[in-house]
């Protein structure tokens, strides 16, 4: 615990690089996600509950004291990350996950737009560049996967990038205090709106040992990292930087269901990586004043 607590406290130009990296590996363990959602065989909605029913565990586990408030801005944040979390799943059934990611990372936009408001954060120059120019490449990069079908999905995957945008604007709003208990907040709803669903066939062992994997692995421990990182950053970089997810997938698929990537969605997952890259160095390169 001596490690996290070492990146919540002191000022925040001295624990924004280590945010940035938090960040970086928080977006590496979410890409898993829509891999290993599909090889479960279980309802959607029972996936979704029992992945988080486990993350909820890990984060109860390592936050042994926690404060719950039940203010506006703490249950806003649970409630946008049970909605991002629940519609990702969802959508991964009904779609295809290239759909999924592209469709949810469209929550920058959203915490440009509202983040002034909302925050009295307003969006940079760099940020729009960025959010263009990763929009750009993800365009490229699924050029030729997505479809019209599993309409319904792609609206649920829509749905999960305003959800997401407004998790973030949440959390952020919450960077005095303590955001994690948001994010154990909405991982308890979640779970107890998968409740229903968990009637029925019994997943076998394999599902069971993919399930603490999601749980674990790519939901728990990278929801932490995030609510850590999200005090030291804008609302709007905690979307871009992890617009290293959508890269990544495919990487899985490739490594996992042996699907190669065309030359039009590499360029794309090149303007993306140079996108993200450029937006994290150089507010680096630039010399900031004392707080």
């Amino acid at each position: 615990m001596q490690g996290f607590a070492s990146l919540t406290t002191g000022k925040p130009n001295r624990e924004r690089p280590r945010a940035l990296l938090l960040l970086l590996l928080a977006a590496f363990l979410w890409s898993l996600g829509g891999t290993l959602i599909k090889v479960v065989h279980w309802h959607p909605m029972a996936i979704a509950g029992m992945r988080s029913a486990i993350a909820a565990v890990l984060i109860r586990l390592v936050f042994r004291e926690m404060s719950f408030t039940w203010s506006f801005d703490q249950m806003g944040g649970a409630v946008a990350y049970a909605l991002t979390v629940l519609s990702f799943v969802v959508a991964n059934k009904m779609t295809t996950a290239a759909n999924v990611i592209l469709l949810q990372y469209t929550a920058p936009i959203h915490a440009a737009l509202f983040g002034a408001w909302f925050l009295g954060e307003r969006a940079s120059r760099l940020d729009w560049a960025t959010i263009l120019f990763a929009l750009a490449g993800m365009a490229l990069f699924f050029l030729d996967r997505l479809t019209t079908a599993g309409l319904w999905g792609n609206i649920v995957a829509l749905g999960s990038g305003v959800s997401y945008g407004w998790l973030a604007l949440f959390l952020r709003r919450q960077k005095s205090g303590s955001p994690m208990e948001s994010v154990f907040l909405g991982n308890v709803l979640a779970a107890l709106a998968g409740l229903p669903f968990l009637f029925g066939p019994v997943p076998g062992t394999t599902d069971w040992i993919v399930l603490a994997l999601l749980g674990v692995v790519q939901l728990g421990l990278p929801y932490i990292l995030y609510a850590i990182a999200i005090r030291h950053v804008s609302a709007v970089e905690s979307l871009l930087i992890p617009m290293v997810e959508p890269v990544l997938n495919p990487l899985w698929a490739f490594l996992f269901l042996a699907e190669v990537p065309g030359r039009i969605p590499l360029l794309g997952g090149l303007i993306i990586l140079g996108a993200v890259t450029a937006r994290g160095a150089i507010p680096l390169l630039r010399p900031s004043p004392e707080r």
